[in-house]
């Protein structure tokens, strides 16, 4: 199994703690994990589930009550969608494995963005099937490159991968994109796998536009999403994805024999999660504008750096072209040197050559930090 490798943030993480431990400081700026606590509400309806005995099996697909919060959540921007269409997993990655596992063939082509969430390429040589890359492209504010999505979808096209708001770019897919690749999908038997991990951090003023509520969509399009991004649950590991009936058929299947179920306690602090107040969930966004807007204008004023102002997730992708250097020798440097981790954008894809990946998802000291910390090392490189 020589396609599974080490994701890119995790082994920076590594690298960065190997350095802290010889005495090096390290700024973190590379694991998209909100530094905010999770809500006091979700973790009290957890200890709750704990005190009054909720620790047994659930069934597979998930609790009820969760499944009907996650489907009423859901229907008030997606359309309708009903609970048993709904599984809910331990985590989204055990989410997007699922869905993939249920629609996907030795064999197939699988069209996914590039640069891009790295399971996703690692989940399509797993099950045998052809990575097909469409470059995000900077020009269409890190959208498809349409024009090579229009030559590489086709009859042998099984399943279309989006991401919106994406990792590691920030980049939202406009609608007239949707659109498009909805009508270019209609003349295939494909299926879209619709990653909205992030669709809840977003900070353009239309609303959020899933592929899932185009016309002709709903009976193929498998939705995944999760709490660990919008509720700060990391570390909870619980995801869902929605999907047609005959295919949640499938999955109820694949949960049994793999995962059994998602722990019930979880489950519980999940209806919490929808159910509660969503307060947090507001000011966690507004801070993140914040910190976006001071890093976006930061790096922009350094020479040789050109960053684009992401519409959502916790991620810039700042364009270092102008270095001469690959991604990875100025995150290497800038680890190595300046004392801040960071990811290159080929750990994302091939297309990810000439950027890096930051996460904002850091207070503001850190950030302005690490930004004082690039800003001196970078000085010292030479623009081609």
């Amino acid at each position: 199994m020589t396609f599974l490798a080490p994701e890119g943030a995790y082994a920076v993480l590594s690298k960065a703690q190997e350095l802290e431990r010889a005495g090096k400081s390290i700024i973190h700026l590379e694991i998209g994990q909100p530094d905010f606590s999770t809500p006091k509400h979700i973790v009290e309806a957890a200890v709750q589930a704990l005190r009054s005995g909720k620790t047994k099996y659930t069934p597979p697909l998930g609790i009820v009550q969760l499944r009907q919060s996650v489907a009423s959540f859901l229907t008030s921007s997606h359309g309708e969608v009903d609970y048993r269409q709904v599984a809910i997993t331990p985590s989204g990655k055990t989410a997007l494995f699922a869905a993939m596992a249920a629609v996907v063939n030795p064999g197939d082509e699988v069209i996914y963005p590039d640069p891009g969430f790295p399971t996703y390429k690692t989940l399509i040589e797993f099950f045998g099937a052809k990575p097909v890359p469409i470059p995000l492209v900077e020009t269409n504010h890190f959208s498809f490159d349409m024009a090579v999505f229009r030559r590489r979808i086709s009859g042998k096209t099984k399943l279309v991968i989006l991401n919106s708001p994406s990792n590691p770019t920030g980049g939202v897919i406009p609608r007239k994109d949707l659109e498009e690749i909805a009508d270019r999908i209609a003349a295939t038997r494909a299926w879209v796998l619709s990653d909205e991990m992030y669709r809840k951090i977003l900070y353009v003023n239309e609303p959020y536009t899933s592929i899932y509520s185009l016309p002709s969509m709903k009976s193929r399009t498998i939705i995944v999403d999760g709490f660990s991004k919008t509720y700060a649950m990391t570390g909870w590991r619980l995801g869902y994805l929605v999907a047609p009936t005959d295919i949640i058929a499938k999955i109820d299947y694949l949960l049994t024999h793999s995962v059994g179920c998602t722990a019930s306690f979880t489950q519980e602090a999940g209806i919490a999660a929808i159910e509660g107040p969503q307060q947090q969930v507001t000011a966690m966004v507004t801070e993140f504008r914040k910190r976006r807007d001071y890093i976006v204008e930061a790096l922009n004023s350094m020479k040789g750096i050109i960053c684009q102002n992401p519409d959502g997730a916790f991620y810039v992708f700042p364009n270092i072209r102008a270095f001469g250097r690959t991604s990875k020798e100025i995150a290497r440097y800038l680890l190595e040197e300046g004392g801040v981790a960071l990811l290159d954008g080929t750990s994302f894809g091939a297309w990810g050559e000439g950027y890096l990946r930051l996460s904002y998802a850091a207070s503001m000291d850190v950030l302005k930090e690490g930004i004082s910390r690039i800003r001196t090392a970078l000085c010292l490189l030479n623009i081609q």
